[in-house]
């Protein structure tokens, strides 16, 4: 996205102990998947680069104003011998390592569509087996892969998990006070 709501570029917004936003939320998947494809905007040179040293592949996403679908077509396209996708966003800083860990074995284990449920919502990180790639790779506009989890909810496995952090994504600076979310060491938050 443009962070345009929040005024600045969110993804860059320093946590607690200085981290930018981006970065920890793509350092919190990296504790459960062994490789990671970050889409950026093509002048985001200061987060490419940032997650590129965290060992991901970066890739640029050329029409960012598509939407979130056509950044998740761009990944998807990237990483077509992935084994299946977790779906994470960077404006989603403090979910909990252990439940992207959680949802990563869910589809490791033959599920075909995995999401998180905190409180009878659903969050992220989403998961997607390899069959739903066709399907990823055809996306466009901002409700990006939310449709396949409508149309086939019979595929879709709701992880009821303890972990706030999949409802929280920061589209105003003041969220980030509202949420009393400070910063994650480990796996516990700190207010």
């Amino acid at each position: 996205g443009s962070s345009r709501r929040f005024g600045a570029n969110k993804l860059l917004q320093p946590m607690a102990g200085g981290e930018p936003m981006g970065v920890m939320a793509a350092r919190h998947l990296l504790t459960a998947v062994s490789r990671g494809v970050a889409v950026v905007r093509p002048d985001d040179v200061e987060l490419s680069t940032a997650l590129s040293e965290l060992g991901y592949r970066v890739v640029e996403n050329l029409q960012p104003e598509s939407g979130m679908g056509e950044s998740l077509a761009v990944a998807v396209t990237a990483s077509l011998d992935a084994g299946g996708w977790l779906v994470a966003l960077g404006d989603m800083p403090w979910i909990k390592p252990q439940t992207i860990a959680k949802v990563a074995e869910r589809l490791a284990k033959g599920a075909s569509l995995v999401a998180p449920v905190y409180k009878g919502e659903r969050g992220h990180p989403v998961g997607f087996a390899t069959r739903w790639g066709e399907r990823l790779v055809e996306l466009n506009g901002d409700r990006g892969a939310r449709q396949l989890l409508i149309d086939y909810p019979n595929d879709l496995e709701l992880l009821p998990v303890d972990d706030p952090g999949i409802l929280l994504d920061v589209d105003f600076p003041e969220q980030l006070a509202e949420a009393g979310f400070e910063s994650l060491s480990g796996n516990e938050f700190h207010r």
